[in-house]
């Protein structure tokens, strides 16, 4: 059977690309209460961003700089919401 490879929408900056390439994975997510975006700490779900960012960068863009990308932006985001009451 012949499959298509969907490509991903265009995105307007290269950090939007690798906010969508994150989330895609499963390496971060959004406050349900505040909408920050929060990583879940699984490394898995970096890998797999990773993966992707090597496979299949932006269009003109090289494989370590779409990589480096998704570390920078992974580097910006924190794994609690700074809104949210911590818990005790």
């Amino acid at each position: 059977m012949l499959r298509t490879k969907e490509r991903r929408s265009a995105t307007r900056s290269l950090r939007g690309w690798a906010i969508s390439v994150l989330r895609e994975a499963g390496a971060i997510r959004e406050c349900e209460t505040h909408g920050w975006m929060q990583e879940r700490a699984d490394p898995h779900a970096r890998e797999r961003a990773f993966d992707i960012a090597r496979q299949d960068p932006p269009e003109g863009l090289s494989a370590a700089k779409a990589t480096a990308e998704i570390e920078d932006v992974l580097n910006s985001i924190g794994d609690t919401c700074p809104e949210c009451p911590p818990d005790c």
